[in-house]
């Protein structure tokens, strides 16, 4: 059974402050919590009978059966699932310009949506990216919204938070670096490398100055028709996808 103490320590969760204050973020769902659990140390699980058929063998420092309503009062969602976990935010300590010498990273410059942010990381679990470095502008990925959007992928899928300038800063002149810009080069008929930086910006604004100083190689991903009247831009987790997809294409 649940506390009073525990639906408001959950219910917290849903700030980033306290997130960051107890190193914890919410999941739920019967897909997302099952991917999560044993990759992720699992501080408290919930569940109802129609979802519970673990019992106390669930990975988890502590589970609690709960009825439906329990878990409404509990589930940061408007239409709660069977089950609701707990986990501890992980840490990581890779650096970008060890990762992207010999793989490929994304890199994002202040992505705000919750929503966005998830998709990308979904998009770089399929293409089998493992790390993404996130200025300290990006949404925070362990938003109950963006960890929802994930599906999963977040248990794959290193996140980093970073001064991404400085980062960039201290890159090799051997690590290409690459950015989506409107007057780049036709992303087809460039030549792409396997390893490297891709880097991915703010909805509103694309990439800001200051990180468009780092970028080696200026990509444009060509609208079809070539001159056609057609949309401004596209949404950044489609044009994410895109660009991946081109790149693992070619390599």
């Amino acid at each position: 059974m649940l506390s009073k103490n525990d639906i408001k320590d959950i219910k917290s969760l849903e700030q980033k402050k306290f997130r960051t204050a107890k190193g914890l973020f919410v999941a739920e769902g019967h897909k997302l919590v099952n991917e999560l659990l044993g990759k992720f140390r699992c501080v408290l699980a919930v569940a109802t009978n129609e979802w519970d058929r673990f019992g106390s063998r669930i990975p988890a420092d502590r589970f609690e059966p709960v009825t439906a309503d329990e878990l409404k009062r509990a589930s940061l969602l408007k239409n709660p699932q069977d089950v609701l976990a707990v986990f501890q935010i992980p840490t990581y300590s890779d650096r970008l310009n060890v990762s992207a010498k010999d793989n490929l990273v994304l890199a994002l410059d202040d992505i705000q949506d919750p929503g966005n942010l998830g998709t990308i990381v979904r998009i770089a679990d399929w293409f089998g990216i493992r790390d993404i470095f996130c200025s300290k502008g990006t949404a925070d990925i362990y938003n109950p919204k963006s960890i929802q959007a994930t599906m999963g992928a977040i248990a794959r899928v290193r996140m980093h938070y970073i001064d991404l300038d400085r980062e960039l800063n201290s890159i090799g002149n051997g690590i290409p670096v690459y950015g989506t810009f409107l007057d780049g080069e036709n992303m087809y008929k460039k030549e792409l490398s396997s390893n490297g930086v891709i880097i991915m910006g703010n909805e509103g604004n694309g990439i800001s100055q200051a990180i468009e100083r780092h970028v080696t190689d200026k990509l444009f991903i060509p609208a079809w028709p070539e001159h056609a009247e057609t949309s401004e831009s596209l949404n950044v987790a489609i044009a994410t996808a895109v660009v991946c997809a081109e790149f693992r294409r070619r390599n």
